[in-house]
């Protein structure tokens, strides 16, 4: 297997890889280069690396949003490399974008029932879920969504993509332009998702404090790997401190 990685040889494949990605978009150059991203049962996994990297752009080539020209995408063992983004819906991927990812002029569980829109079955035990990770939602459920602050967006957003019930959630730069405490709060949230057996891709500017919740990281640099291990080992290496954490405490 070709630009496979040497730690994973002999051992089970990931829930999600994005394998040896090569692609952008259209006819545009290559952004990604050789990259790969993979994700374990529900484990977060946490893509981090300067201004562009390339980072968002290696989650979208996961969902189906970027043209590769070499490489592969499997989930759970299934080669999805040539499914629709809707496909990958369909099959359990969830994606949270960074920008209009909620309807502002509906309500807040009107949100949520459009997360739903692929279901026939009841889904009032997955919204029940939803306001239990999320209370405040449940407090706001007859509001506007666009009248909540940044972080109550983003819940929302998130309720939403969870509505899908799906195996593996992805989530691009969840913390954008929110609190220092709404982050954490946030990050909280995101571990409880995991335990719950979701598997979570992540882009994140806020590197430090997605790699202290991360089993998984890669950071990029001009769309390749630069580093990857697990977020306790990336925080500890001097090189990538020194690089990408602001400093070398």
């Amino acid at each position: 297997m070709s630009g496979a990685d040497p730690q994973m040889a002999g051992k089970p494949e990931p829930f999600l890889i994005g394998e040896a990605m090569t692609g952008g978009y259209g006819r545009g150059a290559d952004i990604l280069h050789d990259c790969t991203i993979a994700v374990d049962k529900g484990q977060i996994a946490v893509i981090v690396g300067p201004n562009g990297a390339g980072k968002s752009t290696a989650m979208k080539a996961v969902f189906g949003m970027v043209d590769l020209r070499l490489g592969a995408v499997r989930l759970d063992g299934q080669d999805i490399t040539a499914l629709t983004p809707q496909a990958r819906v369909a099959m359990g991927m969830g994606f949270v974008p960074q920008t209009h990812n909620i309807f502002t002029s509906m309500t807040v569980e009107e949100n949520l029932e459009m997360g739903a829109f692929l279901r026939q079955d009841d889904i009032r035990g997955t919204m029940e879920q939803v306001y239990e990770l999320f209370p405040i939602l449940k407090d706001k459920r007859r509001q506007a969504a666009g009248e909540l602050s940044g972080g109550q967006r983003q819940q929302v957003a998130v309720g939403r993509a969870l509505m899908t019930r799906p195996s593996l959630l992805m989530l691009d730069e969840p913390t954008a332009g929110v609190s220092p405490i709404v982050m954490d709060e946030l990050f909280d949230r995101i571990i409880e998702v995991a335990r719950t057996g979701i598997s979570i891709l992540m882009v994140e500017q806020n590197a430090r404090q997605a790699l202290e919740i991360a089993d998984k990281g890669y950071v990029l640099v001009q769309g390749s790997n630069a580093h990857t291990g697990s977020g306790k080992a990336l925080l500890a290496d001097p090189q990538v401190r020194k690089s990408f954490l602001g400093g070398t405490e």
